[in-house]
């Protein structure tokens, strides 16, 4: 290589930083990334305290990441050449069967998974009601036959059979009901949620296990309400090219129920369906407006049992069909309800407000690694 050739490569690679460096100057800072479904960190406020505090420089190499010029681009692109060189994932994800985004399941920590099983179990031996207790399998289990076979993809039935050992409540099998309905639309293509397809069967095999009714899905009538949606696993992925799925309504809000939410200790009118997250990167909020610490739901039927929820957002896409079961259904999330069980108990809201049964239904990855189950007990 000649000296002249080594000034030209030189000066390029200079020519190509410099551009770049003056992007990152000129271009507005980005507050939330529609692809990735995140608020992206804010340029971090300098001060001496947090330079030698090592704080500063954490935040700023954080804020530069995702302010870096056409991130997006350059994620896809990284996928690509991810797949273009034999690799069968990207940051942990699997392009399966039919553009299908599989995130490989990794097993919780055996110590988080026993303080949490210990809580429900506690929680059950306590309770003045009847405790159910239900994990829902995630796509990579139901549909593990798709993925790569040398991808570390932990057992969840392995995870569910643990926990339904040592729960010391009465378990609801929604795996085998899932995986005999496995070559249906159950689970998003692009997220980790389940369909509403993949909701009533749940539904179904909860209201059998309870005593109850289910709804036949021949009773309902499914509404597309987007053909748009890119959920979780796919913001994850980089692997922007995929088609987006299609989220369904299968049970109407029925005029006669009345919904609350609690998003502080100030009740305010809420709704089973939530519409203008239809215009949102997160559609799937769209049930039940998305996360809250507490929502209670009244139904016409007032001689039907109540029930209170201890959930995570697989439920919300299920809640709807019980409103032909239940009296009154109360569905709180422990993430987001801290504050107020500093001050009371969930045996004691049990007691205040009449419930005759409790369901614990968390999806399985989910249970396994909430910090929050603790409060049950």
């Amino acid at each position: 290589m000649t000296k002249h050739s080594s000034w030209i490569q030189i000066i390029i690679f200079t020519a190509f930083i410099a551009a770049f460096f003056a992007l990152f100057i000129i271009l507005p800072d980005k507050g939330f990334s529609e692809q990735e479904n995140r608020v992206l960190e804010p340029a971090p406020h300098f001060s001496l305290e947090s330079l030698f505090a090592k704080k500063f420089t954490t935040q700023f190499e954080s804020y530069t990441t995702y302010q870096f010029p056409f991130r997006d681009s350059g994620t896809t692109a990284k996928a690509r050449c991810e797949l273009a060189i034999g690799k069968e994932e990207n940051k942990g994800v699997y392009l399966c069967a039919g553009g299908t985004l599989i995130e490989a399941f990794e097993a919780p920590d055996i110590t988080q998974l026993d303080t949490n099983i210990g809580a429900v179990k506690s929680f059950a031996e306590s309770s003045p009601v009847p405790v159910y207790f239900a994990l829902i399998p995630g796509n990579s289990e139901i549909h593990s036959d798709i993925i790569p076979k040398d991808a570390p993809n932990d057992s969840q039935k392995a995870v569910i059979d643990y926990c339904y050992a040592n729960s010391g409540a009465k378990n609801i099998d929604i795996y085998s009901d899932l995986a005999a309905h496995s070559d249906e639309y159950i689970f998003y293509r692009t997220d980790h949620h389940w369909t509403s397809l993949g909701a009533f069967y749940g539904y179904e095999t909860l209201m059998n296990a309870m005593g109850c009714s289910p709804t036949p899905l021949s009773e309902f009538t499914p509404q597309t309400v987007t053909d748009k949606f890119y959920g979780t696993v796919y913001s994850k992925s980089g692997m922007s090219w995929v088609k987006p799925d299609s989220i369904e309504i299968f049970a109407e809000q029925d005029a006669a129920t009345q919904v609350t939410n609690y998003l502080t200790n100030e009740p305010v009118n809420g709704t089973l369906y939530d519409n203008t997250f239809l215009d949102k990167k997160d559609k799937y909020s769209m049930f039940m407006g998305g996360n809250t610490p507490l929502v209670t739901i009244k139904t016409k039927n007032t001689d039907a049992p109540s029930i209170l929820i201890i959930r995570d957002s697989y439920m919300d896409s299920l809640i709807p069909f019980l409103q032909n079961n239940f009296s009154e259904i109360h569905v709180m999330d422990l993430r987001y309800y801290k504050t107020q069980l500093a001050q009371s108990t969930v045996s004691d809201y049990i007691k205040d407000n009449g419930i005759d049964e409790v369901l614990v239904c968390y999806s399985v990855y989910n249970f396994g690694t909430d910090t929050n189950l603790f409060l049950l007990s």
